[in-house]
């Protein structure tokens, strides 16, 4: 489910940081100008810190509280991002968010699956708490490579309703991917993790069976064909202009002067999304639900081609 929620740039102070783990740090955000919008579970802000590249970070506090609170993982191979909010970010310095969005919404369900993988446990946080609310059967397979390096182990277990399973590699334990997707075989399931195990999980349950969720860290390579050119025409302007095989329709937008938002512009942060008013797109994104696809309503224009000579978006 895709929830448009994006309320533009925003300020944000740091009330508090917490070394959750020896290597993740949460940090809790409050609003300069007012209170921060609301969100629903599932979303994340991008964070934009000086002399960092800008960041996505699943939002994993309480969807009531006037609080925004990330968590980040510290990377050896950063380019920068997560060392600045370990090293640099400080209490009460102002930081500039984007969004909030969410292409990873809750659905209702009858029960819920979550699987998690490392830092992945953080866009399911918030989805646990919503679904104990909501009295609805959950269980969560939280994967690591140590307990001690899993965040939010001791705020699980307060959360009721539902169990929690610890697979931690250097206890000698791996998890059963297929065998713990057939235990629940009319779940809804929610997976956040490496692209392995999303792997995996998609080996198993299809995303066209309508029940998977899944949100990327990184974009699995896929190999596509070449394919030609195609025209792209601009509805707010009429201007049309030729995207050639080499390029994105995102490059094209901005030579035109068109101002898109984007970020990692692999396909899974969803800032691009533009709105299609016509013609048939070739979804290549990370982000979209096969039933959004066949929507055909927008793409994110990064990676997502034309499958027709002319494609009509809302720009």
């Amino acid at each position: 489910m895709t929830t448009r929620e994006d309320a533009g740039e925003l300020r944000a102070r740091v009330r508090s940081l917490t070394l959750e783990t020896a290597d993740v740090m949460s940090v809790e955000l409050e609003g300069v100008d007012g209170p921060l919008p609301e969100w629903t579970p599932g979303a994340h802000v991008d964070l934009a810190l000086p002399g960092a590249p800008v960041r996505q970070y699943s939002l994993c506090g309480e969807p009531g509280s006037a609080r925004y609170r990330i968590a980040v993982l510290r990377e050896e191979q950063s380019r920068g991002g997560s060392r600045a909010v370990h090293e640099r970010l400080r209490p009460g310095d102002v930081v500039s968010l984007r969004g909030p969005r969410n292409h990873f919404g809750l659905v209702p369900a009858g029960e819920y699956l979550f699987l998690a993988g490392g830092i992945g446990i953080t866009p399911v946080l918030p989805m646990v708490r919503a679904a104990a609310a909501a009295g609805v059967p959950w269980r969560v397979l939280y994967l690591g490579a140590s307990r001690t390096r899993m965040a939010f182990l001791d705020v699980l277990a307060t959360i009721p309703g539902g169990a929690v399973d610890v697979v931690a590699r250097d206890e000698g334990v791996r998890a059963d991917l297929e065998a713990e997707l057939a235990a629940h075989p009319n779940a809804a399931v929610y997976a956040c993790g490496p692209a392995r195990m999303l792997e995996e999980v998609t080996r198993v349950v299809p995303e066209a069976s309508g029940r998977l969720h899944l949100e990327y860290f990184t974009a699995p390579v896929v190999e596509y064909e070449p394919g030609g050119p195609f025209a792209v025409r601009l509805a707010l302007t009429g201007v049309e202009v030729t995207v050639e095989p080499e390029q994105t329709v995102l490059e094209v937008l901005r030579e035109a002067g068109v101002e898109v938002l984007s970020d990692c512009e692999e396909g899974i942060c969803g800032s691009c999304e533009t709105g299609v008013l016509e013609g048939e797109v070739e979804h290549r994104d990370f982000v979209l639900t096969t039933q959004e696809r066949a929507a055909n309503d927008c793409m994110m224009v990064c990676v997502s081609r034309s499958a027709c000579p002319v494609l009509v978006l809302q720009a």
